[in-house]
Order: structure tokens, then sequence, then C-alpha cells
């Protein structure tokens, strides 16, 4: 009843992914937790601190900050940065200062701003007439300088291209922490990615296969690239379990609701339907989008 009054209020909730259903990653989240847990436990306060996570699409940067906020019982408020524009003169400011007040009414909470090189890229570039983004970036600056008199709001952001937002917003105290969270090419990586989006799944082999399939990926995948082979090789299989159970029945029609639950819990997965996912996978970033991630990342680390 809580969640349903949340989501009609339009009220910051918890969310409810978990350090489990994330694979790999261990660094990041150390260094996420430790930016987390240190403030919530220090009894006298002191200046919040943003995360800036960068890299490559498709990589979990939204999921880590779900899952933040989940181990953490936060309050999550995901901002997307085109939901904060509006036509009307000072509006899209106004946005600004009413998202940091729900916030502010549901601390201790987590705001995430999804895609911030939308709604904060470098001032005097927009190109826009009215000036409407320049407006915008300060507001959002002068609002993250006011929260040191609110505790329990942590900021956390998300970008694809972190060499777009303006420079105000890295310095310390504001997202003075950038984490870059990028694709797996090391096979360790790579296997925990899988066991943790197979861990519900019936697997033929307990879990053995995975090792096989790692060795069959291609060398640089992302977090949504193993989901879809995950979520292709279960597919596979409950094709060909509802195929035996037409032919077994010699059945023309659709299953009903029991059939299909019962069918559901029958589907396991093997090997062959993975194998068979990774045939149609194709990476979806590239070996020079990498090389330019690298590059950026190493000029972020330097400066």
């Amino acid at each position: 009843m809580q969640s349903v009054y949340s989501d009609n209020k339009g009220a910051p909730r918890v969310p409810e992914i978990r350090w489990d259903d994330i694979g790999g990653l261990a660094e990041l989240k150390r260094e996420i937790i430790r930016r987390i847990q240190l403030p919530l436990l220090n009894a006298f306060g002191f200046g919040q601190s943003g995360l800036l996570l960068y890299g490559p699409p498709g990589t979990g940067k939204t999921l880590l900050a779900k899952a933040v906020a989940t181990e953490y019982q936060l309050h999550f408020l995901s901002i997307k940065g085109p939901e904060v524009l509006n036509m009307y003169v000072g509006q899209s400011e106004k946005n600004v200062r009413q998202i940091f007040e729900r916030a502010r009414s549901a601390a201790p909470c987590i705001v995430f701003f999804d895609e911030l090189d939308s709604l904060a890229p470098n001032r005097g570039r927009s190109g826009d007439s009215g000036g409407v983004m320049d407006r915008v970036v300060s507001q959002l600056l002068a609002e993250m300088d006011g929260l040191d008199e609110s505790g329990g709001i942590f900021i956390i952001g998300a970008t694809n291209r972190p060499d777009l937002i303006d420079p105000a917003l890295l310095r310390p105290g504001r997202f003075d922490k950038m984490l870059y969270v990028g694709i797996h090419s090391d096979r360790a990586s790579k296997l925990g990615v899988l066991q943790a989006q197979t861990r519900k799944f019936e697997l033929r082999e307990n879990g053995r296969e995975l090792k096989r399939v790692v060795d069959r990926l291609p060398e640089n995948v992302t977090g949504a690239d193993l989901y879809s082979v995950s979520s292709n090789a279960w597919l596979n299989a409950v094709r060909e379990v509802l195929a035996r159970h037409r032919e077994s029945k010699n059945l023309n029609k659709d299953f009903s609701v029991g059939e299909e639950d019962t069918i559901k819990e029958s589907v396991i997965v093997e090997l062959r339907h993975f194998l068979d996912a990774i045939r149609d996978l194709v990476p979806s970033v590239s070996d020079e989008e990498i090389e330019r991630y690298n590059r950026m990342r190493t000029e972020l680390s330097s400066t």
C-alpha cells in the first residue's frame, strides 16, 4: 500500500535491487559503500560529497545506485535530465528546486541524476537563446551547495559523456569523486555477472557450465550484453519446453494460466541454450569506443 501511494504522489521509494543482483565491480562496490556508509555512521556529520559514475552505456551505473539505496534502506529519487526542462521561463529552475525539496522531505535519500550531461552541460556553450541551460546549471549548483545543512541526502550522477559536464559540478563538495564503470574484459568479472544474473535459473549442471560459457564470450562485453545472453538462453529453454508440451498433448491453442506456471517451473537451462544466445550476440561497445573511454579515463584521473 505504501509503495502504491508513493508512486501516485511521485515520492521517492526504496528500490528492490541488491548487491547479489550485480556481479563483478567489486572495487566499485567498496568505494561506493565507503562514500555512503561513513557519513551515515558519523554522528557529527560532515559535508556531503557526490559520486559521478561514468562509462560506456550498459555497464550497470543505474543498477549500482539502486543497489546502494536498497542495501542501506535509503529512499531513491531518480531524475532524468530531460524531465526537468520546461518550455516556460523559470519553470525549469523551479523543477530543480522541487527535486531537492522532495529529497529533504524524504531524507535519508539518494538523488540520482541519470544522463547528467543533458541536464548540466558546459555553461555558455548550450546554444539556447534564452540561456535556460545556464540557469538550470546555476540552480543545481546552488541546491547542491545547500546540502551541507541537510544531512542524509546523497547525490549520485551517471553519464556517458563526463567531458560535456560543466566543470563547476566537478569541484570538491559537489561531484568530487568520479568512478569509472567499465566493460567486463576479464574472465572473473564475466563469470561473476553471469552468476548474479542466473542465480534464479534452474541450470542443468548447477552453474558449472557458466565457466564454459565465459570462454565462448567475446573479449569485451558490458553488463547489458551479458544480460542479453542470460535472458535469451532462458527463452531458448522455454521454447523447447513449450514445443515438447505441445507435441505431447497435440495442442494448437494457447495454454491456460495454470499450465504456463507449471511449464515455467520445469524449465532447465543448458549449455547449448547459452551457446545459441552467444551466437547472436553483437557487443554493444566497439573497440574504438573502448579506446576512447580509456583515454577519457586517463585524462580525468590525471586532473
